[in-house]
């Protein structure tokens, strides 16, 4: 089942409450190149991209973007005031080196020990795995943004992952239409129901053993900020 435009929306601006003054923050393609416009204008985060770009802006309005400044993806950005500009290796050398405080990804299948295959389906052709490898080992926190199901109905949120692994044991949280979710070494939890589910029916699409947190948290609504 596909998403539409306020769906992303609402799960980027979810992830963008993630991200604290002073950060740097990767963005993978898709949902998580959204987050910047869910990033006030007083919060100073530089965005990185690996194809040597700190400081990228929200996305530009249709008509004002610059054909120079594009992200990893190709897709046009803007710049905020302090942005460098750098080649691949650079940029790749501040992932390596462990500079990245979060990287927000989307994917294909998470498994519940918080193995990420986001890279390949077996039998279709793609560039490569791209940063994705680096990302998910070096960054200190790893989000994935994605559909709660895919095309067929079927969990995303998995036992074992059926795809090729990008990483194993590597990601800390998944943020869905549905629900957050965090993984550690207990496994992973349900802290938070998005508008317009229940825990039941979460619990009903995720193929993955899920634990519900006691604090759990519901949206009541896509435009409200405030968590009961």
């Amino acid at each position: 089942m596909g998403m539409g435009r306020n769906v992303r929306e609402l799960i980027a601006k979810r992830a963008a409450r993630e991200i604290r003054a002073g950060m740097i923050v990767n963005l993978g393609i898709g949902i998580p190149s959204l987050v910047p416009n869910f990033i006030g204008s007083d919060m100073n985060v530089m965005f990185h991209a690996e194809n040597g770009i700190l400081g990228m802006g929200p996305t530009p309005y249709k008509g004002s973007e610059d054909e120079n400044l594009c992200n990893a993806a190709g897709y046009p950005v803007t710049t905020i005031k302090g942005s460098s500009f750098f080649d691949s290796s650079l940029a790749f050398g501040m992932i390596r080196k462990g500079k990245l405080d979060i990287t927000i990804l989307g994917s294909l299948q998470v498994s519940e020990k918080g193995d990420l295959a986001n890279w390949i389906v077996p039998g279709k052709r793609v560039p490569g795995m791209g940063g994705a490898m680096e990302l998910s080992q070096k960054a200190k926190k790893v989000i994935v943004v994605m559909n709660h199901t895919n095309r067929n109905g079927e969990s995303k949120i998995v036992r074992n992952c059926s795809l090729p692994i990008t990483t194993p044991q590597c990601v800390n949280m998944i943020i869905t239409e549905m629900g957050v979710m965090e993984i550690n070494d207990n496994g992973i939890m349900l802290t938070e129901v998005m508008p317009s589910y229940s825990i039941e029916h979460i619990i009903e699409c995720t193929e993955a053993n899920l634990k519900i947190s006691p604090h759990l948290k519901v949206v009541m609504s896509e435009r409200e900020d405030v968590y009961d």
